[in-house]
């Protein structure tokens, strides 16, 4: 049980004031995450960890000389938004260039690719290096399927390690995608992690039984199994991960791991093993790391990670690094004089819109808060459908966005502009606040429909169409998904589908409802998919028989604009206005 907090919804928040608080010599704070206090030297690649927080002490944890040169913090198990990782990479940025590393998730993906697109357009060079470490989530002809877990730390040592030598941006980029590519991490549960304000777990692992497979995420394993002993749990582990040996022999790194409250004593008596058994596979280890480095909150579980070295890698392994959580060595003391200069982000510009605009803004902040009430309210069932294949964030997230898209929407109204800069601005915060897939799918999405308001007249149907169809291109391009993947695209093609043709048809608010109806069923018809996207594929089976989450609060919120259109159109009719 995670018992200690203020305001569950502004947990991570209250934790990284505290962890600047407390190690002020290593970090400072940076909108969206932290940084090292003192700058590396000016021309060093800048290495940027980032994820969801509930992990520590990874990712912020290993700021500081010799590791990463700042950290991207999500909200928990939330990937950061693409906003936040700008941020972070401005901070970190010494002119040449900023390499971000992550493990593969859907979220990581979709926003640290973005914060490269917006750096890049800035003039910032920038690199995504992505972990695929967990055998377990996919077989081993589709690697690049793999979740990122704990072998997240050996790629960030060693990437950062060789910007610290005076690697350029390309061979930082090469030797971390090669320390990737020989590393293999397998994890067991013993129980599940609860979130701040829960008073249950995200999944409970019956007595006397083990989750094998299990994410970093609050997910379950894959797979269950009796609960072994220590040397039988090791077997398990060393013979999983032999099995997927990228060279013969020659010698390792490893990590055995525990996830938040399986503690130090514990995974003592299971290395013993694990040692034992790596020796008599003629397995050399070198420098193993036995401890806490990648948490789940409270989960109780632990994992194993090896990397294959080369005369390479082990140089950078052992490299001296001086971080809050992880120190090695003795780090040169720093003898630059760099003045600490925020970097921020070029604003906006303001353009005040005609009056027939700013009524849409109104009546579109008005939808923005009816959209937060709904979420709000069903914020817990959201979160109880995404347990069950994922890490229940999902009713918090919309939460969060919807809250922060409605702040961000009032305040661009109160300038004067016209719907589309309201949508923006909403979207943003939206991606911004939420994190994760959710977020960055949902502030591509207003975005998307904004740009097809008029800001010079009244909005008509058709515009509502083109709207919902241009959020769906958006919301495809960036995740991917295909109907039939169990994700929101399976509510939200039929909804534009029926949309377009009910509109075609001379139909107003009614073909909104109409096709908000067909979405909720879709979102419904979820229930019978497997999911083959996203954080819930490697549990597929586990989510048969449950709709999914996104698709589910797609529908919500489609149907209750559709109420306020019909509200709309029936208030003009009794005026004698036009009804849309």
């Amino acid at each position: 049980m995670t018992r200690l907090y203020d305001d569950p919804a502004t947990f991570t928040e209250d934790m990284v004031t505290g962890f600047v608080a407390a190690h002020p010599d290593h970090v400072r704070r940076v909108p969206g995450g932290v940084v090292r206090s003192r700058p590396a030297r000016a021309g060093k690649v800048a290495v940027v960890t980032g994820g969801g927080s509930g992990h520590y002490p990874a990712f912020c944890g290993v700021v500081g000389p010799g590791f990463a040169d700042g950290a991207v913090i999500g909200n928990i198990f939330t990937s950061p938004s693409a906003a936040d990782a700008c941020s972070v990479a401005r901070s970190a940025d010494r002119g040449a260039g900023v390499i971000f590393s992550f493990g593969n998730y859907a979220g990581d993906n979709m926003n640290f690719g973005l914060a490269v697109e917006r750096l890049q357009r800035e003039g910032i060079r920038a690199h995504n290096v992505v972990v695929t470490d967990d055998v377990a989530s996919a077989p081993a002809g589709e690697a690049t399927k793999r979740r990122g877990v704990v072998g997240d730390f050996v790629v960030f040592k060693v990437a950062s390690a060789a910007a610290e030598e005076g690697y350029d941006f390309d061979e930082v980029v090469r030797v971390a995608e090669h320390a990737n590519a020989r590393t293999r991490s397998l994890g067991v549960a013993f129980d599940g992690c609860t979130l701040p304000g829960q008073d249950h777990p995200l999944f409970e692992v019956p007595e006397g039984r083990m989750g094998l497979g299990l994410g970093i995420h609050g997910e379950p394993g894959v797979s269950e199994t009796a609960m072994p002993s220590a040397s039988e749990l090791a077997t398990t582990l060393v013979d999983g991960l032999l099995a997927e040996a990228p060279a013969e022999g020659g010698r390792v790194t490893a990590i055995l791991n525990g996830l938040g409250a399986t503690k130090y004593e514990e995974l003592f008596v299971v290395w013993g093993t694990v040692s034992r058994l790596l020796a008599e596979a003629g397995v050399e280890v070198v420098a193993p790391e036995v401890g806490e480095l990648v948490t789940s909150l409270d989960m109780a579980g632990c994992s194993l990670t090896l990397t294959w070295l080369d005369e390479e890698l082990e140089r950078l392994w052992l490299a001296p690094a001086d971080t809050p959580a992880y120190r090695r060595g003795t780090v040169a003391p720093s003898t630059s004089d760099v003045e600490v200069v925020e970097a921020v982000a070029p604003e906006p510009e303001v353009v005040v819109a005609p009056e027939a605009g700013q009524a849409t803004s109104a009546e579109v902040v008005g939808a923005l808060h009816a959209i937060a009430d709904l979420l709000r309210d069903n914020e817990d069932e959201l979160g109880r459908l995404d347990a069950i294949a994922g890490d229940g964030d999902h009713g918090r997230g919309m939460t969060r966005g919807s809250a922060a898209a409605v702040e961000a929407a009032e305040h661009a109204a109160a300038d004067g502009v016209g719907p589309a800069a309201v949508l923006v601005a909403a979207g943003d915060a939206w991606a911004s606040k939420a994190g994760g897939t959710s977020g960055v799918l949902w502030g591509a999405a207003l975005r998307s429909f904004g740009d097809l308001l008029p800001d010079d007249r009244a909005v008509t149907a058709a515009d509502l169409a083109a709207g919902a169809e241009a959020a769906l291109a958006a919301v495809q391009r960036l995740g991917r998904a295909e109907l039939g993947d169990k994700t929101l695209v399976d509510a939200l093609v039929p909804f534009a589908d029926d949309l377009r043709g009910a509109v075609d048809e001379g139909g107003g608010a009614v073909a909104w409802r109409r096709a908000a109806a067909v979405a909720t069923k879709a979102a419904a018809a979820t229930a019978d998919l497997r999911p083959r996207t996203g954080r819930a594929r490697p549990l597929a089976d586990r989510s048969v028989g449950t709709p999914d989450p996104g698709a589910t609060s797609l529908a919500l919120v489609l149907t209750r604009v559709g109420e306020l259109l019909d509200g709309a159109a029936c208030a003009a009719d009794s005026e004698g206005g036009e009804q849309q």
